[in-house]
């Protein structure tokens, strides 16, 4: 199975910018499609951005279209969400998670993903 480690999180004033960055480790993330999600408090767990394993399909949650960019890096089993122009509203606990039953498509739902980091935390301030 895979590990997965988030980083790059913090706080940045709105209008700011921040790249997270998701660490494999124990399998190669190229067996995967790789999606992240954000959990703010008191809400449920919602989808953020999504890559197929063959980086061909990627999706995006309305909210972050035009500011957010996810990424993949097969040889350095890296994943990345760059996110620019950020509001207030982005203020979550980013995860990052890995679906190995698609390799031409993305899900939206986290329950199709079986593997989690642990978050990372972005604070955006007014």
């Amino acid at each position: 199975q895979v590990q997965l480690v988030e980083s790059g999180g913090g706080l940045v004033q709105a209008g700011g910018l921040l790249r997270l960055s998701c660490a494999a480790s124990g399998r190669t993330v190229s067996r995967y499609a790789m999606g992240w999600f954000r959990q703010a408090p008191g809400t449920g767990r919602e989808f953020v951005a999504a890559v197929s394993r063959n980086g061909g399909s990627i999706a995006y949650e309305d909210s972050v279209k035009g500011r957010f960019t996810i990424s993949r890096d097969d040889a350095k089993n890296l994943v990345y969400l760059q996110m620019n122009s950020l509001k207030p509203e982005d203020t979550a606990v980013y995860y990052c998670a890995a679906d190995s039953s698609r390799y031409y498509s993305v899900s939206r739902y986290s329950s199709d993903y079986e593997y989690w980091g642990q978050g990372t935390q972005v604070t955006v301030s007014s």
